[in-house]
């Protein structure tokens, strides 16, 4: 029996969704996880047939769907004046998961920032209340992910919420680059939260403030800055997570869910992503010889 799961982000593969999934099982994943923020695969635009011949195609490969990314862009869930529609839609999204038997929907809310009294975390804060009621009432996750903030503040901030239904998906690649948080560290932090992963990788050049990278992003680059002098994302086992001793950290907290492969560069990402395929197996079977399975 694995200890976890393998899946891979359906649009790494950067193909239409059908050979998407086709491929995601050649390369030897159990499921995927997808984009269900726009266009055909935006919940406004699947009908309820639509949503059960989604369903039946990935099952027909032999998979299941591990979250879908419900990220609406932008700042995230900081600009107040924009809320009451992002939240609408994300409970939209939440529904949808529901649909396609999944409980998770994974999102970037904004910039938490490390003050309690910073006038935007009441703002995160009243936006994640309202999902995570929703989530609570129909069985299913808004998983925050991590990267913008340490571990410590993100865990501060659910530690607040009164609802359950918010969580995390854990990515060990953002903090690495980003925060330049300890992945192994910040996994026994987030222990009670973590309810998906992402496999990605990565190297810090060099630090900069967390909260302009993000802006960067969120507004389309206006920032004077040069990401590619400050991270660089790079193949499974290649870059600054020490993935042994993180599945092991995993494995300690009880996680035994998805590991989903995300490859956001490179101009062969379906060859990338069959080597973390092979990577990970190698580091899971590792891990299993070492506590004697």
């Amino acid at each position: 029996m694995e200890i976890f799961q393998i899946g891979v982000l359906a649009d790494s593969f950067r193909v239409g969704f059908r050979e998407a999934i086709e491929k995601a099982r050649e390369v030897g994943a159990k499921g995927v996880q997808v984009y269900a923020t726009y266009g055909d695969m935006a919940p406004e635009n699947l009908s309820p047939a639509r949503r059960k011949e989604i369903l039946d195609m990935v099952k027909s490969n032999g998979l299941v769907i591990s979250a879908l990314c419900g990220d609406l862009g932008g700042h995230g869930f900081a600009v107040k004046e924009e809320n009451q529609w992002k939240i609408e839609k994300s409970k939209r999204i939440l529904d949808l998961a529901k649909d396609l038997e999944t409980n998770i929907v994974t999102t970037h809310i904004g910039v938490i920032p490390p003050d309690p009294r910073h006038p935007r975390r009441a703002i995160l804060a009243e936006a994640c209340e309202a999902l995570g009621e929703y989530g609570d009432s129909i069985g299913a996750y808004f998983a925050i992910e991590t990267g913008p903030e340490t571990a410590a503040t993100l865990k501060e901030f659910l530690d607040g919420l009164s609802s359950k239904g918010v969580r995390v998906n854990f990515d060990p690649a953002n903090l690495v680059m980003v925060t330049g948080d300890d992945p192994v560290a910040a996994v026994y932090t987030l222990k009670d939260y973590i309810v998906h992963t992402h496999a990605k990788d990565g190297i810090m050049l060099k630090k900069d403030d967390p909260e302009r990278i993000y802006n960067f992003f969120a507004e389309g680059g206006i920032e004077d800055i040069n990401l590619g002098e400050l991270f660089k994302e790079v193949p499974l086992g290649e870059g600054q997570v020490d993935f042994p001793r993180y599945l092991k950290a995993l494995y300690d907290i009880g996680y035994r869910g998805f590991l989903t492969i995300e490859r956001e560069v490179g101009p062969n990402p379906e060859k990338d992503i069959r080597l973390a395929v092979d990577f990970l197996k190698g580091c899971i079977e590792s891990l299993k010889k070492s506590l004697g399975q």
